[in-house]
């Protein structure tokens, strides 16, 4: 199956792979951490999509949903919003 890994605030996809243990894989990932080249994350959440091919045929991808690592005693504030202009 088609698995993609997300940043959650972002939506920026940081790896995509094929798995035929995902129930493995989502065990792994909610674990403490994914580790990455690049950076460390924590599970947040996961969804199971369904699309139709050109061809006719019905595929499934697993998104992971990934947030910034949260270490120990450390408070992670959500972003602040910003209005935006009405135009």
């Amino acid at each position: 199956m088609n698995v993609v890994f997300v940043l959650t605030e972002t939506a920026e996809e940081v790896l995509h792979m094929v798995s035929n243990d995902v129930a493995g894989l989502l065990a792994a990932v909610k674990g403490d951490s994914v580790s990455f080249p690049f950076g460390t994350y924590q599970y947040d959440s996961h969804t199971l999509d369904h699309y139709l091919l050109e061809d006719g045929s019905y595929q499934q991808e697993l998104v992971v949903y990934l947030k910034p690592e949260q270490k120990k005693g450390e408070t992670v504030l959500p972003l602040p919003q910003v209005d935006q202009p009405i135009y």
